[in-house]
């Protein structure tokens, strides 16, 4: 019976997308823009023939900062956008199992946002390979050309896409805890941006502190592939933090959908 009413819910859900252009303009709108930012980032930085410190693949993959606020804004809409419009008392008469709403919209935006991250961060990485060589990043000063066949890079290129599915499911367990679609966005955003912020203007031992604890910061660890010592936190425990936090989110908002009123 639950599976049922998971495949229906799921149906419902896919359903949605197909018939909302809007979303799809939204997921072309995170390839864009984060491709947009990797390939400026890749074109502004430059290694002399005396070596820099400078990561070539977190490099690439910068634009995954601002594809991650486009992420965010098509996880509120997800579910903020039927509260608007009071769409979501129809979807909870059709289907009044509401955590099971939640499921199957998380599991129709985990599959939305991968493909979409996939081919950002594949773009991003090769347009790196191609820009990064002409700046100074060659063999001759000890950088090889970007590759999936690395595993570092492999690592970074992966942890990326699951780092935005992760910022997905943070936006969409904050929209449904919340409901309104401006104050959810600027929550979400709030909460990723406002720990590098903080970071900055504290002194280094607690800079480091924040850093291992913010959603944003601990995440993109997973980016690196050079000085991993120097990391306020390890690549994948930092993709673990992320995922509590949006355990966290997606629980709470769970919760007060599962006992208040629509």
């Amino acid at each position: 019976m639950r599976r049922r009413a998971l495949h229906a819910a799921l149906h419902a859900e896919w359903t949605k997308v197909r018939t909302a252009g809007g979303m799809i303009w939204l997921l072309l709108a995170v390839v864009a823009a984060t491709v947009a930012v990797s390939v400026a980032a890749a074109a502004a930085v430059t290694c002399p023939s005396g070596g820099c410190p400078v990561d070539p693949a977190k490099v690439s993959l910068t634009g995954v900062e601002l594809g991650q606020a486009v992420v965010a804004v098509v996880a509120v809409l997800a579910i903020s956008g039927e509260y608007s419009t009071g769409m979501i008392r129809s979807t909870f008469t059709a289907m009044p199992g509401r955590v099971t709403v939640l499921a199957a919209k998380a599991a129709i935006l985990t599959a939305l946002v991968i493909p979409a991250g996939s081919v950002a961060v594949l773009a991003s990485l090769l347009a790196g390979r191609l820009i990064l060589p002409g700046h100074g990043f060659t063999t001759a000063h000890g950088y090889r050309l970007l590759s999936l066949a690395d595993g570092p890079v492999l690592r970074a290129a992966a942890g990326s896409v699951l780092y935005l599915a992760l910022i997905a499911l943070l936006g969409l367990g904050i929209a449904t805890a919340v409901r309104d679609s401006a104050v959810s966005i600027g929550a979400v955003l709030g909460l990723l941006y406002l720990f590098p912020i903080a970071a900055s203007a504290v002194s280094p031992h607690w800079q480091r502190h924040i850093e291992q604890i913010g959603p944003m910061t601990a995440g993109l660890a997973i980016q690196a592939t050079t000085g991993l010592r120097s990391l306020p936190i390890s690549p994948w425990a930092g993709l673990g933090v992320l995922a509590a936090w949006a355990a966290a989110a997606l629980l709470a908002g769970g919760l007060l959908l599962r006992y208040r009123d629509a």
